[in-house]
C-alpha cells in the first residue's frame, strides 16, 4: 500500500492535545519532533555522549512537527479531512496563538495531486437499504431502486467511505420520519443532512466550523435537486459564537453530530436545547474505546442512548431525551 506523509506543525505545549485528537480519529502511530525535548536532552547530557552529529543540532531550533502516515485510498483521504477539521477546531478556541501553526502539510506529493488521485478509491456504496452513495464523477448504471445521494466531498469530511458516515446514515435512515427537521453539525460534505433530506425530512440546517464545508454542502445539496429554500448553511462554531448559536436556535426533530469525542462532549448543553422533545440526536465519529465516556457525558444533559452501531473500532449512537 502506499502512504502519505503529513506533518502537524504546532507548539510544545500542544503536543499532547493533538495526539489526543488524532488518536480520535482513527491515527494511532506519529512521531514527533520538538526543539524543547532536544534543548532538555543537551542541558542534562551526561559525559557518555562527546559527540553530537550537526544534523541534529539543528534541532535546537527546529518547529515543533508531529508526523503521521495515512493510506493511499478514500480511508486515508476522510482521514486528512478529518486532521484538517481537527486544526481548524483547535485554532478557533486557541485564544492566544499557545497552539502554534496547527497546519498540515503532505510532503512528496502535490496537493492538487493528491485530490485527485484519491478519487480512485471513491465508488458508489450502498448504505442502509434506501441510498447508494455517488461520487459525481462516477456513472451508475443501475442504482437497484435505491435512493441516489450524490456527493462530491471536495475538501470535506464525508464520502460514505469511512464508518462514522455510514453508521450515521443507517441510524438515520432507521429514525428519520417525513416531515422532519434536521440539524448538522459539524457537517462536512453535507452527506448526512442531505441523505436525511433524501429520505422524507422537509428541512435542514448544516454548520460547520470551515466556510469550505459549509459551501461544499450547499452544493452537494444543489446536485441532489433539494430546493435552496429548504437547505441553510452556516460557517462557525457555536460553542464560541454566541450569534451563531442563537441565529439556528429551534426544536429540530433530528440532530446529527458526526465530529470527535471532545468536541461531542462539549455541545452536549446545545444538544439539549435545539432537539425538540420527542427528536432524535444521533452522534458519531467516535472511537469506540471513548464510546461510553461520550455516551454518559451527553447523557448528563438529559438524554438516553437507545442503539448503537459499531463497526471496526468506531460507534454511532442514537439518543432520545430522558
Amino acid at each position: 500500500m502506499e502512504w502519505t506523509e503529513v506533518k502537524i506543525y504546532t507548539s510544545t505545549e500542544a503536543i499532547d492535545l493533538v495526539c489526543a485528537k488524532l488518536m480520535d480519529i482513527g491515527i494511532n502511530g506519529f512521531s514527533i519532533l520538538d526543539a524543547e525535548d532536544f534543548n532538555e536532552f543537551l542541558a542534562n547530557k551526561d559525559g557518555k555522549w562527546d559527540y553530537i552529529d550537526e544534523d541534529l543540532m539543528g534541532l535546537t531550533g527546529c518547529e515543533t512537527c508531529i508526523t503521521v502516515y495515512l493510506p493511499g485510498n478514500s480511508q486515508g483521504a476522510d482521514m486528512l479531512l478529518s486532521v484538517r477539521a481537527m486544526l481548524s477546531e483547535l485554532k478557533a478556541t486557541d485564544m492566544g496563538n499557545a497552539y502554534g501553526r496547527l497546519e498540515a502539510e503532505l510532503s512528496n506529493i502535490r496537493e492538487e495531486d493528491w485530490a485527485n488521485n484519491w478519487k480512485q478509491y471513491f465508488k458508489p456504496i450502498r448504505v442502509g437499504q434506501k441510498l447508494v452513495i455517488k461520487p459525481s464523477w462516477e456513472e451508475l448504471d443501475d442504482a437497484q431502486d435505491r435512493i441516489i445521494l450524490e456527493i462530491d466531498p471536495a475538501s470535506s469530511f464525508g464520502t460514505g467511505q469511512h464508518h462514522t458516515t455510514r453508521l450515521c446514515l443507517e441510524l438515520l435512515e432507521k429514525s428519520m420520519k417525513a416531515g422532519d427537521t434536521i440539524l448538522d453539525l459539524g457537517c462536512g460534505s453535507g452527506i448526512l443532512s442531505i441523505g436525511a433530506m433524501l429520505l422524507g425530512a422537509e428541512s435542514a440546517v448544516a454548520v460547520d466550523i470551515e466556510e469550505n464545508s459549509a459551501t461544499t454542502a450547499k452544493e452537494n445539496a444543489v446536485k441532489n435537486n433539494i430546493p435552496d429554500d429548504k437547505y441553510t448553511t452556516y460557517c462557525g462554531n457555536i460553542i464560541t459564537d454566541t450569534a451563531l448559536a442563537d441565529k439556528i436556535d429551534g426544536k429540530y426533530n433530528i440532530i446529527a453530530a458526526n465530529i470527535v469525542a471532545d468536541v461531542l462532549i462539549a455541545m452536549k448543553d446545545f444538544f439539549a436545547r435545539y432537539l425538540a422533545d420527542d427528536g432524535v440526536l444521533i452522534i458519531s465519529g467516535i472511537i469506540e474505546i471513548r464510546m461510553n465516556e461520550v455516551v454518559e457525558a451527553v447523557e448528563s444533559a438529559g438524554f438516553k442512548m437507545t442503539e448503537s452501531n459499531i463497526s471496526e473500532g468506531w460507534a454511532a449512537v442514537k439518543l432520545v431525551r430522558s
